[in-house]
């Protein structure tokens, strides 16, 4: 009897995969199989169609076998669903058709040895079962960046079944020269003529027949977000099974003569009929000049950080926070309340009860990533996710890239930073969008000491409110020197050039909430699956270094730097020590020791530099790995304990 699930080789399509799960019939079937290598757990590819009258032909370790249809029928297998590689330029909607065709449930990998990022998911298209890749967006098979490498590498694989080819109507032109490339493969291929809608309102006319005829390709008009085109597909992908699609034609192979044939099937498939400029377009012009593109990015960084802000904050106080301290916090009470006081307790509760006043694991350990860090995280990617859509970030990159390359990076770079505005997680995990290690740690060096995070902002305006602004100016402007001091000393340290900037950019665009949503989940999934566990044995760790008395060792051993240097009371070391935790709640605790506005502006600079919070230091030791994260944060520490002492003297010169 098949298992549920199940199917039999007999059953099996041409050209399928499968890995053998049982066989049925007897141990002298089983044994007489076993002998031709054919046994539980083996992989094999069937080579003959489905219910054939004769054999089913199959091959088993580049080896074929005919066998007959009793014995394929008792043969269990468990079917490898074929691959369909979803490829094409950057900013053609990809990540929108991927998302149509897919379900919720999909999986970010890196390549192997690399920080490039590729999604897979499952699709049923012509009742069959395939999974989907989305390949990195790449403009040739011959790589210039990371990512190009690994779409090459992906497309050239030899277990991919069928390449669909994602191209953007508004462009074509310019996306067909990788459609030539992608042909040479010898990969079956269907093409989506993707933003078909935009086309047509945008006066571009394709007559999709003639494009087909041009290239040998099935050519299909697509819209992602609609799904318009979904029933063309589906019968493009039955004609794929049953070996109907058409096989590309022979182009050249020199790059110039591709160029030219493009030019000649453009015109004989593609008409463009003169409108007026739409408000879009007229925006996009105004965003890009510097003139006109520079306040607008400041008006739109400082509508983010107030979004983020106040999102953030709400969140917080009237929602996780009130749900941790009336709901987590007594149920913790309840079950640990009779247990006898010792290490177990302490690892697990603290050494007092509040969370985020010691380092236990069900209290601190769970309040960091799901109270404090959670909120920025969320609002910060579903902006982030906007302005990816919108097609705002490209530009803002450009306006930056001039500025950028001072501290040994380019305009993309202003991502993670942006990020590290509103929480330093989510900017040192962004920091995988650069190509190089050098990149990735000057960035990750910016990101954490350039501004304080949101949190910090908020208290340290807090705190300086009652003064003069010079005050709060002084903190944030020290800070920032800091910061960029750090960068600046990692590029001329770190061997490398900044790599130029080379991105395009796409025309504005009203995004999907639908791919706004699975965006959000991803990236809210990755930070719980990578972050999350990392923070909590963070606190675990400190738990320890604390019950082990380590903790208070160090405090003492750092005595004498912040008396003396600082110009602060002593007591304000265990402050510190607490930055380590979370650095709005440290500074916030300076306010009993009520000092002037001054040595307030010292200790905030410190506790903003001197350490990253404890779930920014794990995912930076995760993302750039022990030597390079330690280098980040010792030139960090140094311009802590550099500027806080100058700030220290300067500020009493002065005498404010």
């Amino acid at each position: 009897m098949t298992p549920q699930g199940g199917m039999t080789l007999l059953s099996m399509s041409e050209n399928e995969k499968a890995e053998i799960v049982e066989i049925q019939g007897g141990q002298q079937l089983e044994n007489k199989l076993k002998a031709m290598g054919l046994y539980k757990g083996r992989k094999i590819v069937k080579r003959s169609p489905a219910n054939s009258k004769g054999p089913s032909i199959v091959e088993v370790m580049g080896t074929n076998l005919a066998i007959g249809q009793g014995m394929a029928a008792k043969i269990i297998v468990k079917v490898q669903p074929r691959k369909i590689m979803l490829a094409g330029n950057p900013n053609v909607g990809k990540s929108v058709v991927f998302a149509r065709l897919t379900g919720i449930e999909v999986i970010s990998s890196n390549y192997p040895g690399t920080t490039v990022g590729y999604t897979t998911g499952h699709t049923v298209l012509a009742k069959e079962r395939f999974t989907i890749v989305d390949v990195p967006g790449a403009y040739s098979l011959h790589a210039t960046n990371k990512a190009e490498e690994v779409a090459a590498e992906l497309l050239k694989g030899e277990d991919n079944a069928l390449i669909l080819n994602v191209v953007d109507a508004t462009n074509l032109e310019r996306n067909l020269f990788y459609t030539l490339e992608l042909s040479l493969l010898g990969v079956p291929m269907i093409i989506l003529l993707n933003k078909w809608d935009s086309a047509r309102t945008h006066g571009v006319n394709i007559d999709a027949g003639v494009l087909q005829k041009n290239l040998g390709i099935r050519v299909i008009p697509f819209v992602a977000t609609t799904g318009e085109g979904l029933a063309e597909l589906r019968a493009a992908v039955e004609d794929f099974k049953q070996g109907r699609l058409p096989p590309p034609a022979r182009f050249p192979e020199s790059a110039d003569e591709r160029w030219k044939l493009i030019g000649h099937i453009t015109a004989e498939c593609q008409t463009i009929t003169h409108r007026h400029a739409t408000f879009l377009e007229k925006m996009q012009d105004a965003t890009s000049r510097p003139a006109t593109g520079i306040p607008f990015a400041i008006a739109v960084m400082f509508a983010v950080f107030w979004i983020i802000r106040l999102v953030g904050e709400g969140l917080i106080s009237y929602l996780l926070d009130p749900l941790f301290m009336s709901g987590w916090m007594p149920f913790l009470n309840m079950i640990f309340g009779g247990m006898k006081d010792g290490i177990v307790k302490m690892l697990l509760l603290g050494s007092t009860p509040e969370p985020m006043e010691s380092f236990g694991l069900l209290t601190t350990g769970l309040y960091i990533p799901f109270v404090t860090v959670l909120p920025y995280i969320l609002t910060f990617y579903l902006v982030l996710s906007f302005l990816e859509d919108v097609g705002y970030l490209p530009r803002l990159a450009v306006l930056l890239d001039n500025y950028m390359h001072h501290l040994g990076l380019h305009g993309y770079s202003t991502i993670p930073l942006m990020l590290g505005f509103g929480c330093k997680v989510p900017a040192i995990l962004a920091t995988r969008v650069l190509e190089t290690a050098r990149e990735r740690v000057i960035a990750t060096a910016l990101a954490i000491s350039l501004a304080p995070c949101m949190p910090q902002t908020a208290m340290i305006f807090s705190l300086l409110s009652p003064y003069p602004i010079k005050y709060t100016f002084a903190a944030f402007l020290s800070i920032a020197c800091a910061g960029i001091l750090s960068a600046f000393g990692l590029s001329r340290m770190l061997k490398g050039e900044g790599p130029e900037l080379f991105i395009e950019i796409p025309p504005y665009q009203i995004p999907s909430t639908a791919i706004l949503g699975k965006k959000l989940y991803l990236r809210l999934k990755e930070f719980l699956v990578e972050a999350v566990p990392l923070i909590i044995f963070g606190v675990l760790l400190v738990g320890l270094l604390e019950i082990g008395g380590l903790l208070n060792a160090i405090a003492e051993l750092f005595r004498p730097a912040v008396t003396y240097l600082l110009g602060l009371p002593a007591e304000t070391v265990t402050v510190m020590t607490l930055g380590f935790l979370r650095k709005d709640v440290s500074i916030a605790l300076l306010v009993p020791f009520k000092l002037d506005p001054a040595s307030i502006v010292v200790a905030s600079v410190f506790l903003s530099l001197y350490l990253p919070c404890m779930a920014s230091f794990m995912v930076t030791l995760k993302e750039l790995g022990t030597k390079k994260a330690s280098l980040v944060f010792a030139i960090n520490f140094i311009m802590a304990v550099i500027f806080a002492s100058l700030l220290n003297v300067l500020l009493g010169l002065i005498g404010w």
